[in-house]
Formats: structure tokens, C-alpha cells, sequence
């Protein structure tokens, strides 16, 4: 099999597991062309393209919650009016913040160490708030109150910091503000389709000269692994979290972090 299709498999699978598991999809991008030898820059549009196919694994597991909310706002009802409320609200900030600090977030995505660091650092935060958190009240996206919605963005803009989680921020945040378990799951898979669009587009546009050098059969190949994995594993991780919580996911992200320092120290 060719090496280049190899290559895309394997950051497609990365992808597709990663980027709505509290663990860090970027993370995981940085650290295998680190471990594998990948050249960053060449894969770089590539990890920007595939996101797509995990954002599209949303819509379509979602679809009729979202086509809900399109018909409710076209017949002004109150409940998908405060959905899509909360959901802008929450996205603001990491527009602002991503905006102000775009060329500091670039400088850290070539940082593995930065990304071990991460990791163990927020699988030691899960635990915590896994500990101390009280169960949570607000249940439904549409139910969250305007403060806690505004909260969630703001903690969202801490997964600049590769290694973090953007799911990971935004789903313990949302725990730790009082929000039930499956609502602040649900609620950071929606926040994902404004965050990751926007995000994608404008890398995107700022890497368009990069796009006539990419094979587009191996984009598409990409896309549609990430998009197929997501689905599985969004799936799962629903059903998961309802019956052992995140501290499972808190040990990986420790244990991973822990061996990618062991390994970029010897290299």
C-alpha cells in the first residue's frame, strides 16, 4: 500500500477518535508526526480538511435535532431561539480570543511537549472536577441560563492550547457550571459546528496557496475515515460517559502524556 495512504488512514482514524473524546484531536495530530516522522507542514491543510468530516458526523447524528431548531427559528420558537442563543454565545469568545491571539496559538501547534504537558494536566483536572463536581441540574441545551452558556465559551478558549480538548474544556465546564452530564455532551458536539467550521475556514483560507500541492483523492480518502470513525465513536462515547464517566478518559490522557514525555526526552 502506498505510504501516503498509509499516512492518511492513520491521521483520518486519529481524527475521527479523537475530536469529540475529552482527550485533544489536535494533540494527538501533533504527537503522531512527532512519534511517526510525519512532516508537519506537508500534513498540515490535510489535518485542517479532515475536521470536516468529523463536523459532518455531528449533522447527520444530529440531524434532526438541528432541522428542530432551522423550523423553530423560522416560526420564532422560544425554545430553539434560546438554543441557538446559548450556542452563539458560547462560540463569541473563541472568535474574539482566536482572533486576537491567532499567530501565539500557530506558535504552540509545532510544540509535542506542550502537548504531554496538556495532556496530564487535564486528565488530572477531570479528576478533580470528576470528584468534587455536584451532579448537575440544567438539562437541555435550550435550558441553559445565559451565564453558563457565556461560561462554557469561555472555557472552550483554553483548547487554544494544544493538548487541552476543546470537547474536553467545553464538557467539563459545562459540568462544573451545573449542567447534567449528557446535556454538556450534546451541547459541546454543537458548539463543535460554528467552533470547527470557523476555525477550518479561516485556516484554510490562510493556507490556500498550500491546497494546488495536495492530492485531493487523498483529502477526500481523509475526510470520509474521519467522518465514518466519529460516527462510531460519538455514538459510543455518549453511552460511556453515562456509565463510567470521564475518569477512564482522565487516566489515558495522563498515561499518554506521560509516555510522550518518556519518548521525546530520549529521541
Amino acid at each position: 500500500m502506498d505510504q501516503d495512504l498509509i499516512t492518511v488512514i492513520i491521521l483520518g482514524i486519529v481524527e475521527g477518535v479523537t475530536e469529540f473524546l475529552p482527550v485533544s484531536s489536535t494533540g494527538h495530530l501533533i504527537l503522531a508526526s512527532a512519534l511517526l516522522g510525519y512532516d508537519p507542514e506537508r500534513w498540515k491543510v490535510f489535518n485542517i480538511v479532515i475536521q470536516l468530516g468529523a463536523i459532518l458526523a455531528i449533522i447527520v447524528l444530529y440531524w434532526r435535532t438541528l432541522l428542530a431548531v432551522i423550523l423553530g427559528l423560522v416560526k420564532r420558537q422560544p425554545e430553539s431561539l434560546r438554543f441557538t442563543r446559548n450556542i452563539l454565545l458560547a462560540f463569541t469568545p473563541a472568535v474574539a480570543i482566536g482572533l486576537a491571539f491567532h499567530d501565539e496559538v500557530e506558535a504552540l501547534l509545532g510544540r509535542a511537549d506542550v502537548v504531554a504537558w496538556a495532556l496530564i494536566i487535564g486528565g488530572i483536572a477531570i479528576l478533580v472536577i470528576e470528584r468534587f463536581a455536584k451532579a448537575g441540574t440544567v438539562k437541555g441545551v435550550a435550558a441553559m441560563p445565559v451565564p453558563t452558556a457565556i461560561g462554557v465559551g469561555l472555557i472552550q478558549c483554553l483548547a487554544m492550547v494544544p493538548g487541552v480538548s476543546r470537547s474536553g474544556a467545553t464538557i467539563l465546564g459545562a459540568l462544573s457550571l451545573g449542567v447534567e452530564r449528557r446535556t454538556a455532551a450534546e451541547f459541546s458536539f454543537f458548539l463543535a459546528i460554528p467552533t470547527m467550521l470557523g476555525a477550518t475556514t479561516l485556516e484554510l483560507y490562510k493556507n490556500r496557496d498550500l491546497l494546488d500541492g495536495h492530492d485531493l483523492g487523498l483529502i477526500g480518502v481523509g475526510f470520509g475515515v474521519s467522518f465514518l470513525v466519529a460516527l462510531v465513536v460519538v455514538k459510543a462515547f455518549v453511552t460511556l460517559i453515562g456509565r463510567y464517566g470521564f475518569a477512564p478518559f482522565a487516566w489515558y490522557r495522563i498515561i499518554a502524556g506521560i509516555s510522550a514525555l518518556v519518548w521525546l526526552s530520549a529521541v
